[in-house]
């Protein structure tokens, strides 16, 4: 066992919701009250970060919760600064949660003369002193090896599945998992797989950068309720214009279920004006107000999930047992009746 009485959790600006949803839930789990330390973050006159914790942290196991979503740049700022002030304050060890890896997208060199940023941020990581990453769906998996640190990597597709099994529950013979395009389908098959349903894809070709020129649907879809699973939404240009191809040919309902919902330009817009019938995102990245008000767009929690990996990674017990529903349906305890 630690030798720290409690894991202490301490939050940055990008998604204080969910910081406090976490502490909410390991005050549950652990039948004693855990709260975010004390401390200010705050900006000079030029916009430099300032980070003082008011709380003495010597000897604490400390988790930093901060995903690096829009401002991308301040808030990976504001998570190696703090990281900076708790390894100046002596703080035994610490692990960044980053529900939401900014830069995933960057993992690998398309054309000649461009960076490999993800690796750049995981070297900034490590130089602030971070010892450990938590974060949820990677955009691709292989930038866990850009770290020199573990990192656990939490999977929606559990929580997915709890919700589609309670949403659909009167439907699930007519339900087929879609991937929206060829290097989706690994995460779209583990939803299918953990639902039993099969599994279709939306194959694209582009003439230029930004331009689709055609979607193919490889599978029948007909009278289906197809369920679209991507792990980010940008703009949503791709994700709608899928809909519609899986609407003509044959769908009965197209869902949608994305992990991050960065919902940047006209993406809200775009998916309420939609022929898709719901779009599901986690908190991961905090929701605006126009996420919040849209008609078919509804959010699922990932404070319990985050909550237990923390407790586990204090206590040194498996967070990939999280992973199975058989662990996972009680930590949901409540809010799904199909467990």
């Amino acid at each position: 066992m630690p030798q720290t009485a409690e894991p202490k959790l301490i939050t940055g600006n990008a998604n204080k919701p969910l910081a406090n949803a976490v502490a909410r839930r390991m005050s549950m789990h652990r039948g004693v009250q855990v709260g975010l330390c004390d401390a200010r973050i705050e900006r000079f006159n030029d916009q430099e970060i300032f980070v003082e914790v008011y709380e003495n942290v010597r000897g604490e196991d400390m988790f930093i919760i901060q995903s690096t979503s829009n401002p991308a740049n301040d808030n990976l700022m504001e998570l190696l600064i703090m990281a900076d002030a708790l390894r100046r304050s002596s703080a035994k060890r610490i692990t960044a949660v980053i529900p939401y890896f900014g830069y995933a997208r960057q993992d690998r060199r398309t054309k000649a003369r461009t960076p490999i940023t993800a690796k750049l941020v995981a070297n900034m990581i490590y130089g602030a002193g971070i010892e450990r990453v938590l974060t949820m769906d990677l955009h691709a998996t292989q930038i866990q090896g850009f770290f020199d640190i573990p990192v656990d990597n939490l999977y929606a597709s559990p929580i997915f599945a709890l919700d589609v099994k309670d949403q659909f529950k009167d439907s699930m013979d007519e339900v087929m998992i879609v991937s929206p395009d060829v290097g989706g389908v690994a995460r779209a098959r583990e939803l299918a797989k953990r639902i039993n349903a099969p599994l279709s894809i939306v194959d694209k070709r582009r003439e230029k950068a930004g331009e689709i020129a055609e979607m193919t649907v490889i599978g029948d879809v007909s009278g289906k309720k197809c369920i679209i699973v991507d792990d980010i939404c940008d703009t949503a240009g791709t994700l709608c214009k899928a809909a519609e191809v899986l609407m003509q040919h044959g769908a009965s309902e197209v869902h949608a279920y994305i992990t991050h919902g960065v919902m940047s330009g006209p993406a809200v817009e775009r998916v309420s004006k939609s022929v898709m019938k719901s779009l599901v995102l986690t908190d991961t990245i905090a929701p605006s107000e126009a996420v919040r008000n849209a008609p078919n767009i509804r959010i699922v929690p990932t404070a319990p999930i985050f909550a237990q990996a923390i407790l586990n990674i204090w206590n040194g017990t498996s967070v990939s047992s999280l992973f199975e529903t058989d662990t996972l349906g009680p930590i949901y305890d409540g809010m799904y009746s199909a467990g």
